[in-house]
């Protein structure tokens, strides 16, 4: 498959909501079309389906398609003359990443209180306690993933998942390590990278350990996620505050 740039332009001002001919998706078309649309189109679309101006997925906007036929043929096919390539897709793995993208208008639309990124940033900063495991730009610890561009990464109600189910999905990059010495000692943490003679991870307390796997009674990556919930600590004005802020996270300035 090639990686190429999924981008819908087009000429004049024309914008309509995606309505009629819609087809039916499975979870498992929806949940491959997001693996997709993830390693192929979120450079230029954005995890939000926001990032080229006059579309956006999560709201069903787009620009030359009316059906999901459309979709697919743009897909597959691109758009001669613009930044859209044809993709090298067939035409039915075009219609998974057509399916992710109706889910996500169906997502958006399920969570429409909206929320205030100001104030999400102190929940962030303050009750939340979040930069006690997370970075942003320069602050924070490391135990959890950095969050400097985590607007760039996912999308908001993957975020919101995180915050109220966090072990509802670990990323690869984002698993746990359990590690039993030979003496009996258990080591837990963020797990970094493991070579022949040793095991990285980052424990508790922010310190970055190379454990000696000679040393090792026995070691395995975890499923679970050390994040505990929100889903009682935050009100849900201020798990979407929260949300809004996190969103707002796009990395650095050029």
């Amino acid at each position: 498959m090639k990686t190429t740039s999924f981008v819908f332009l087009a000429s004049g001002a024309f914008a309509a909501m995606l309505g009629a001919q819609q087809a039916h998706y499975l979870p498992a078309e929806v949940e491959a079309g997001g693996r997709v649309y993830t390693s192929t189109c979120t450079g230029c679309h954005g995890p939000d389906g926001d990032g080229v101006a006059g579309i956006n997925f999560s709201q069903g906007k787009y620009r030359r398609a009316a059906s999901d036929d459309d979709l697919v043929r743009i897909i597959v096919r691109g758009i001669p003359g613009t930044p859209m390539a044809p993709t090298g897709m067939s035409e039915g793995q075009a219609a998974t990443v057509v399916g992710y993208l109706r889910s996500m208008t169906a997502a958006a639309g399920a969570s429409a209180a909206g929320g205030d990124a100001v104030r999400g940033k102190s929940l962030v900063e303050s009750k939340g306690q979040c930069l006690t495991c997370h970075t942003i730009g320069a602050t924070g610890g490391h135990a959890g993933p950095a969050l400097s561009d985590i607007g760039l990464q996912r999308r908001s109600v993957d975020l919101m998942q995180s915050l109220v189910t966090p072990g509802g999905e670990v990323r690869p990059e984002n698993r746990a390590v359990r590690v039993v010495m030979k003496d009996g000692k258990t080591i837990a943490g963020r797990f970094l990278n493991q070579d022949t003679f040793t095991i990285q991870l980052i424990d508790s307390t922010d310190k970055l350990l190379s454990i000696d796997k000679s040393s090792i009674r026995e070691s395995s990556l975890l499923t679970t996620s050390a994040m505990p919930s929100y889903r009682d600590t935050l009100s849900a004005q201020e798990l979407e505050d929260a949300v809004a802020y996190l969103s707002s996270l796009k990395g650095r300035p050029q």
